[in-house]
């Protein structure tokens, strides 16, 4: 009688880890750039205050400079940080957030992005977003005007362009 051996040979064993190798050399610096993705857009959920004030501050009196200039002009007295960004500034209409810290991924540690107030004909305020030099920085982008004594669009920081959300491409 014929005793049956069972197991997996060491080709199939070895077939298996190949596998397994291909899939993490695909997988791991997808992750990345998904863990990186989502540390940049913490930037984009801070500016949303400042966006606000902003906004409302704008209507009243009608131009980014002067009375809108700084984050104190806006009403906000402190300064604004996160796990993955390290200060949020603003200046005439244009929001910078700049990453860094022990928590940011060294790839954007030291890196902005910014956000411009546009305005459409019928006055409403719309937020254009920069990641890269390449950006738009005219004074008309996506048919929407730069703000009255606003400072336009202005080029982030981004080493690469799979690091910022659409929007800001």
């Amino acid at each position: 009688m014929k005793s049956l051996q069972q197991g997996f040979t060491l080709i199939e064993l070895m077939i298996v880890i190949a596998i397994i190798g291909i899939l993490a050399a695909i997988a791991i610096p997808a992750y990345q750039n998904y863990t990186i993705r989502a540390q940049v857009s913490e930037g984009l959920s801070l500016a949303g205050g400042i966006e606000t004030a902003f906004d409302e501050c704008y209507a009243n009196h009608g131009t980014a400079g002067g009375a809108c200039a700084t984050l104190k002009d806006i009403g906000i007295d402190n300064t604004i940080s996160g796990t993955y960004v390290t200060s949020m500034a603003y200046n005439d209409g244009l929001i910078t957030a700049t990453y860094g810290g022990t928590n940011a991924n060294t790839n954007i540690s030291g890196k902005t992005i910014t956000l411009a107030a546009y305005q459409s004909t019928n006055g409403d305020i719309s937020w254009i977003c920069s990641g890269t030099a390449t950006a738009n920085t005219g004074a008309v982008v996506n048919g929407l005007a730069k703000v009255t004594g606003g400072q336009g669009v202005q080029p982030g920081s981004m080493p690469n362009a799979a690091y910022v959300p659409s929007s800001c491409q």
